[in-house]
């Protein structure tokens, strides 16, 4: 009887120590959990929405446009934010007349993004309309809801170095799960 209890306290041991191995590795290098905070990013994330993270994949490319991030405020590492990427390191980003610009190597006079997952009709507004150049380390990210975010019309590009990852899925509520990837803009 206590040779039966001594494996049995062996075997549980066992299984606890190799679910550890599996599960601290993937939580802590792999996916992250995350819940929304605000209205920032509305209508396409609500405030106390679960999202998981996918914390690997920036190391082997590069954040895309489009690409929804969340990230250490520059202001304050403590905090997270969720934000969508809007200009890449290199380019120049320009808020005019409501509509947000963007200027490279392919477009170096400018184009306007078109914006699809916006409320129709939104429209973005900087503090000046004035051109925000990256460095080669720099993102440009807005908020979804545009007239109630806090973002880098605010305060200033994200340095990658600050990017924990980007959105991968939505897990809470039930009803709106949904898995994640960049659009693709017409310019």
């Amino acid at each position: 009887m206590v040779k039966n209890f001594f494996s049995y306290v062996l075997e549980l041991i066992k299984v606890v120590v190799i679910s550890l191995a599996i599960i601290i590795p993937v939580r802590y290098y792999l996916i992250q959990p995350f819940y929304v905070k605000g209205a920032s990013m509305e209508p396409n994330f609500y405030d106390k929405e679960y999202l998981i993270i996918d914390e690997i994949s920036y190391r082997f490319h590069e954040p895309a446009r489009g690409d929804i991030i969340v990230f250490r405020y520059p202001r304050n590492p403590e905090e997270y934010f969720i934000k969508r990427v809007i200009g890449l390191p290199g380019e120049k980003v320009q808020i005019k007349d409501g509509f947000v610009y963007v200027y490279n190597k392919e477009n170096p006079l400018g184009v306007k993004l078109d914006e699809p997952y916006l409320n129709s009709g939104d429209k973005t507004y900087g503090l000046n309309e004035e051109t925000t150049a990256l460095s080669d380390s720099e993102y440009y990210v807005l908020g979804d809801n545009r007239n109630a975010s806090k973002d880098s019309r605010s305060f200033g590009p994200v340095d990658k170095k600050l990017i924990t990852g980007r959105v991968l899925l939505r897990g809470w509520p039930f009803n709106r799960i949904d898995v994640f990837s960049a659009p693709q803009y017409s310019y």
